[in-house]
């Protein structure tokens, strides 16, 4: 394609999806650089994300425009060029996400500190998706969601729960408070294991720096909030072999986690370098193969509409809270930041990508009462 053909090219590919350069609604690009077109067209989502931190185009509402463009089918029609086709070729040859590599998101998200994540979430610091059915602000959305969590696998007091990538302890402390739970959780993360320690002292809670993998003891409950979009294609049986190994044969198991409508082999490839390392989200297919002859389906949830509500909730924290910040983190970062947050609320609002939680028994097991199925 000629270089001077490129800005024709997209335009029309943004008018299908009625985004309009340099127009007047909240939801159109303005663009800085005439070499923006080439850019994007060469290097698909990754050179539009990246163009965006370097400040080579804006949107007032990208959160409207990625609705928009997704809706669309753009990110189809844009595929990337050989960097990303050679992502995808490792993907397939490697496990990205094996033990050895498994620190590195810790270490690049979730490390990244607790100034800006105690900023930008609830008061409690869960950084999942909310529940917004009778909730009209965060707070109240994140504690309906743990609750939910706590009466979807029947938790009692004196229960000893394992949570599989357990943040900073959010859900620990709840299920310790509220349901009189002991609960043993595990992250990647070292900041979140050192503040975790501190929010839930005093409580029977216990936070370990610990793969995964590597947990054992049985437990009357397994679950993880938000651990799956880092485990990887290769290993959903591993993770589903974990939960049937540390979970009671007359226990409950859950997994809450984003969901995709198509299988995938790697994740969205900005995303995977700028936000989450080696990240990739499973699809009912992947783990539905990997549940296959250990766990019995017992109810699967999907309210992904209310993850574009948390996400939009944390953006206006951020947004709000980015005077307190801007001394430590870069300008660059601010726009990075924000793709993120309204990319992704942008997502969940087009439904391309979902929120499911998913309850689980052994195979040969009575099945439980799920009280909570008829309630919601």
């Amino acid at each position: 394609m000629a270089k001077q053909d490129a800005p024709r090219v997209v335009r029309d590919l943004l008018l299908t999806a009625g985004i309009t350069i340099n127009g007047d609604n909240p939801w159109d690009i303005t663009v800085h650089r005439e070499d923006f077109f080439g850019r994007v067209l060469r290097g698909g989502v990754l050179a539009l994300g990246e163009s965006y931190m370097d400040g080579w185009w804006d949107c007032e509402a990208l959160d409207q425009m990625f609705d928009r463009a997704l809706r669309a089918r753009l990110d189809r029609m844009v595929k990337g060029n050989l960097q990303t086709a050679w992502h995808t070729l490792t993907a397939r040859l490697f496990n990205l996400q094996k033990k050895s590599r498994a620190d590195e998101v810790g270490r690049k998200h979730y490390d990244i500190g607790n100034d800006l994540y105690r900023a930008m979430l609830d008061s409690r610091m869960v950084y999942t998706c909310g529940y917004w059915r009778n909730a009209d602000c965060l707070d109240d959305a994140q504690i309906a969601k743990m609750d939910l969590v706590c009466r979807k696998v029947g938790l009692r007091p004196g229960m000893k729960v394992l949570e599989l990538g357990c943040g900073w302890g959010s859900f620990a402390r709840y299920a310790a408070e509220t349901y009189g739970a002991e609960v043993t959780g595990v992250t990647i993360s070292k900041e979140q294991v050192e503040l975790g320690c501190e929010i839930c002292k005093g409580l029977p809670v216990e936070i370990r720096y610990q793969d995964y993998r590597e947990v054992s003891g049985v437990y009357d409950r397994v679950i993880s909030i938000g651990i799956l979009e880092h485990v990887g294609y290769k290993n959903y049986r591993v993770y589903m072999k974990t939960v049937d190994r540390t979970l009671k044969d007359d226990g409950i198991a859950f997994f809450h986690t984003i969901g995709g409508n198509v299988s995938i082999v790697i994740g969205n490839p900005w995303t995977t370098r700028y936000i989450f390392p080696n990240g990739q989200i499973p699809s009912i297919a992947q783990l539905g193969k990997a549940m296959e002859g250990l766990m019995v389906m017992e109810d699967w949830h999907n309210f992904g509409p209310d993850y574009d509500k948390t996400l939009m909730a944390w953006y206006e924290n951020f947004e709000k809270h980015w005077p307190e910040l801007q001394d430590r983190y870069s300008e660059r970062f601010h726009r990075m930041w924000r793709f993120y947050l309204l990319s992704s609320a942008g997502a969940f609002r087009s439904r391309s990508i979902q929120l499911w939680q998913v309850v689980m028994t052994k195979s040969g097991m009575t099945q439980p009462a799920c009280r909570c199925v008829e309630e919601r």
